[in-house]
């Protein structure tokens, strides 16, 4: 990539660094299936259920995931107000991670990807007489995140068990 951006000498170095980075985003994004573009329907909590995760290998849930999507829930033995108010403190040191909602029983949370910063949403449920927190995380957008979104999970699964709940 260095020879290239010095192969464009009419050009600040800067420039060309962001030339570069647009036209590589821009195939990307080119490239990518229509089919597999984020839905804002596809959140929330319906009926008691965090919604199904679709056919591409992007997401992950706990609740009535496939093989290829399943993940378990996230047990807690404390009472419910405390291990909420614990994960939303753990997600605060997640990196590029936000709440963006939360009500009694659900938070929704952002997270971007450092390079791109393509948004990954993450939810988390508190189903009334479980005493587990229910789980999706999901790329808005391509095929496949390599594991991002079930490796988000699971460290989040350990710092709430280093914490105790």
């Amino acid at each position: 990539m260095f020879r290239l951006l010095t192969a464009m000498p009419g050009l600040g170095y800067a420039y060309a660094h962001r030339l570069l980075w647009s036209v590589t985003l821009t195939i990307l994004l080119t490239l990518l299936p229509a089919s597999a573009t984020w839905a804002a329907s596809s959140l929330g909590v319906d009926n008691g259920h965090l919604s199904a995760c679709p056919a591409s290998n992007n997401c992950v849930v706990s609740q009535n995931g496939d093989s290829k999507h399943a993940i378990d829930a996230i047990a807690y033995q404390i009472n419910r107000d405390a291990a909420k108010e614990i994960l939303l403190k753990v997600l605060t040191v997640v990196p590029r991670t936000k709440v963006i909602e939360q009500t009694d029983n659900y938070i929704h949370a952002l997270s971007k990807s450092r390079i791109f910063q393509f948004i990954d949403d993450v939810e988390f449920y508190f189903p009334p007489n479980e005493s587990v927190i229910h789980v999706r995380s999901a790329s808005r957008v391509g095929e496949s995140d390599l594991g991002v979104n079930r490796r988000r999970i699971e460290q989040i699964r350990l710092a709430l068990r280093d914490l105790n709940i």
